[in-house]
């Protein structure tokens, strides 16, 4: 299946997602990244998921379910690098009015093709990790065609051509890019990119660097204060309650945590279950050795074997 959940989002409630790219096929290799390292770094767009196979599995995934309050072009690699994304947002909108927001690293904006292609979702939710050249490269470990110069480049772009809501993610990581001097840089780059959103975030699940440190929530608020203006913290997801019920079981659990390490409240909140039955449903997966857990900074994450 392409589409996936509804998962609980920090940004979106219940997020149903739709999977654009393949396993780790990205313009960056973030250090943070919770799915692991990028087997191939790329700028090249092509059809990575056809158009008729995403629709068919969204509208049998809308008939079944239960409703989202998001549908999010995602993926397990960059979702602007499928050469059909601009296809697939308008053949969403013309079976659904559940918005669509396309989850991107923002690295592509700078080819007008790119900007074109999302104009008709309603939010565009890019992330922006550093405020200069040098942590640019440390954090995201972009492909060499992708400079910062063009990637903010892009994103002013995008918010003089695009109408929709723009929600700015910067994650922010400890000792990196959390300075004050480092968030006066950021907020020259917001006055320039003019989000409707700035959301910070920091790293909650383990990434492909075991150094790397999350902020506290006073952190994130002293430079959510310094920043000002329309910025917000999400680094901490809020309990969802889902209206409908929504029937799970293991295989559902398991193609969840194949998506990305999860907790085991983000299986409960994410699938409707009860925390108990998230629980057994974990630890026969872990007796069948389809997955394990790992211990991140105080929280158990279980991810999926390889």
């Amino acid at each position: 299946m392409l589409v996936y959940g509804p998962v609980p989002s920090r940004r979106l409630g219940h997020s149903l997602g739709i999977d654009l790219i393949p396993l780790k096929i990205c313009s960056y290799d973030c250090i943070y990244c919770q799915l692991g390292r990028t087997t191939d770094k790329t700028i090249k767009r092509r059809e990575y998921a056809a158009a008729d196979d995403i629709l068919a599995d969204l509208q049998q995934v809308l008939t079944t379910g239960a409703k989202p309050d998001y549908i999010t072009l995602a993926g397990s690699g960059e979702p602007t690098l499928n050469s059909m994304i601009g296809e697939v947002v308008a053949r969403i909108k013309q079976l659904t009015d559940i918005p669509v927001v396309i989850l991107t690293n923002g690295s592509l904006f700078w080819q007008p093709e790119v900007r074109q292609a999302c104009l008709q979702a309603d939010i565009i939710a890019p992330s922006l990790d550093a405020a200069d050249e040098k942590t640019f490269h440390r954090i995201n470990l972009p492909h060499p065609d992708v400079t910062f110069e063009n990637m903010t480049r892009g994103l002013i772009d995008l918010r003089r051509e695009y109408r929709g809501e723009i929600w700015l993610e910067i994650l922010l990581l400890k000792g990196i890019n959390d300075s004050l001097k480092a968030a006066e840089d950021f907020k020259y780059w917001i006055e320039q990119i003019k989000p409707d959103k700035v959301q910070l975030n920091t790293s909650v699940r383990p990434g492909t660097k075991l150094e790397i440190l999350r902020l506290s929530q006073d952190e994130l608020e002293t430079i959510r204060d310094y920043i000002g203006g329309k910025t917000e913290i999400i680094a901490t997801i809020s309990p969802v309650h889902n209206k409908q019920e929504h029937t799970a079981d293991q295989d559902h659990v398991l193609d969840m945590i194949r998506r990305r390490p999860c907790t085991l409240e983000d299986v409960a909140n994410g699938l409707n279950l009860h925390r108990n039955s998230a629980l057994k449903y974990l630890s026969d997966l872990e007796r069948q050795g389809k997955i394990q857990y790992r211990e991140h900074q105080g929280s158990r994450f279980y991810q999926a074997y390889s």
